[in-house]
C-alpha cells in the first residue's frame, strides 16, 4: 500500500497536494469541491492589509459623520479604537469552512507592514484555522532603502505574528533577496513553520489604446516550476522549517520532481483554474502510478532524495552546472525549442 502522506506546519496530511489561495476557496462549495477531488488542505484566498485600513477608515468616516455640526456627539459614541473593525466576513468564512470540511484550512493574511497584522492573526487563530499563511508582498522601489530594512521587514512582521498565535504560521516569500539562502535561514531562525516559494509579483501591462497601466494576471506556467525547484533543492535539510513549492506545479511529473528535492508540500493554483479541481484526482494518481512503478513505498522515503545535501553532483545546483548547461548549447536554433525560449 502507497503511503502518500506527509507533514507540512506540523499537520498530518493524506498526500502533499495542497490547493493555495485562488478565487476557488472563495465560496465554501469550492472548499468542498477541492477536498472531494483530493485536496489535502486549502489556503483560503488572501485578505489583503489595504482591506483592514480601508474598513477602519470608513468606520471613523461614519462615526464623525456630521459632528462638526454637532461636537457634542461624540460623547455618545464609544471610540473607533473599541470596536473589533476588519473583514468580519473572511473570519466567518474560516469559521463555515472549519464545519463543511475535514481537511485543515490555512488562512492567508497579504501585506507588507507589521501594523495590524497581530490583531487579525489573532482573530483567525480564534476563528478556527490551522495554520496562518503571511504572504508579504513588498516591492522595494525607493533606491534609499538598503537590503537590511527590507529583510528586517520581513522578519518584523513574522515574529509580531508569531508573538500573538499559537498556531503555525509560513511565509510566502519572493526570490529577489541578494542571498536568499541566508534570508531563508534568518526566517526560519525566527520562529517560522514553514516557507513557501515562491511569490510571483504582480506586473502590469500598458493599454496601448488608453495609454494607461492596467491589471495583468498571467496564470503560472510549468517552466515556473524551476525557481522553486532549484531553491527548495538547496534549502531541504537545512532549516526546521517546511519547504511548500508554489507555481508552475501542473502535472504529477512536477509534484514527483519537488518531492525529490525536498518539498514537504506542492500548492496548486493556475492548473486547477484552467483544468477545474477534479485536475487533482489525476495529478494524485500519476503520483502514486510513478512512486508504484519505481519501487518506492512512500512519499517520505523519496522527499529530498536529489536534495543538494543528498545529490551525487551537489554542484548541479550551482554555478559548474550553469557553465556546463551554457557551453553545450548547439550554436544552431533547434525547431523543437519554444520561441523565446533562451531569453
Amino acid at each position: 500500500m502507497i503511503d502518500l502522506s506527509t507533514t507540512y506546519l506540523g499537520l498530518q496530511l493524506r498526500t502533499p497536494l495542497v490547493a493555495s489561495a485562488s478565487p476557488l476557496s472563495q465560496e465554501i462549495d469550492g472548499i468542498r469541491r477541492l477536498e472531494d477531488a483530493g485536496a489535502s488542505a486549502v489556503v483560503l484566498y488572501s485578505l489583503f492589509e489595504e482591506q483592514l485600513r480601508q474598513e477602519k477608515l470608513e468606520l471613523e468616516h461614519r462615526l464623525s459623520a456630521g459632528t462638526e455640526s454637532f461636537a457634542e456627539s461624540l460623547t455618545y459614541f464609544p471610540q473607533p479604537s473599541e470596536f473589533r473593525v476588519g473583514p468580519e466576513g473572511y473570519l466567518n468564512h474560516i469559521r463555515r469552512a472549519k464545519e463543511t470540511v475535514s481537511i485543515p484550512i490555512i488562512a492567508s493574511l497579504n501585506g507588507a507592514t507589521a501594523g495590524g497584522w497581530t490583531q487579525y492573526a489573532s482573530l483567525i487563530e480564534q476563528a478556527g484555522a490551522d495554520a496562518l499563511e503571511c504572504n508579504i508582498y513588498f516591492l522595494p522601489t525607493d533606491p534609499d532603502v538598503a537590503a537590511a530594512e527590507i529583510e528586517q521587514q520581513y522578519l518584523d512582521i513574522l515574529q509580531a505574528v508569531k508573538s500573538i498565535v499559537t498556531i503555525p504560521v509560513s511565509v510566502k516569500l519572493s526570490p529577489f533577496f541578494s542571498n536568499m539562502a541566508h534570508m531563508a535561514k534568518r526566517l526560519d531562525q525566527a520562529g517560522a513553520d514553514g516557507l513557501v516559494l515562491f511569490n510571483r509579483f504582480y506586473q502590469p501591462d500598458i493599454d496601448l489604446e488608453e495609454l494607461e497601466l492596467k491589471p495583468n494576471v498571467l496564470l503560472s506556467t510549468p517552466q515556473a516550476l524551476r525557481l522553486p525547484l532549484t531553491w527548495i533543492g538547496i534549502l531541504y535539510g537545512r532549516l526546521k522549517a517546511g519547504l511548500a513549492a508554489t507555481s508552475g506545479v501542473h502535472e504529477p511529473e512536477d509534484v514527483i520532481n519537488l518531492l525529490m528535492v525536498g518539498a514537504s508540500v506542492t500548492m496548486l493554483c493556475s492548473t486547477l483554474l484552467r483544468n477545474g479541481p477534479n485536475h487533482l484526482r489525476y495529478i494524485e494518481q500519476g503520483v502514486r502510478d510513478w512512486i508504484d512503478t519505481h519501487e518506492y513505498e512512500s512519499v517520505r522515503q523519496m522527499q529530498g532524495s536529489m536534495s543538494q545535501l543528498r545529490c551525487a553532483d551537489p554542484r548541479a545546483f550551482e554555478r559548474a552546472q550553469y557553465m556546463r548547461a551554457v557551453t553545450s548549447m548547439p550554436s544552431q536554433p533547434h525547431r523543437s525549442w519554444p520561441a523565446g525560449s533562451l531569453v
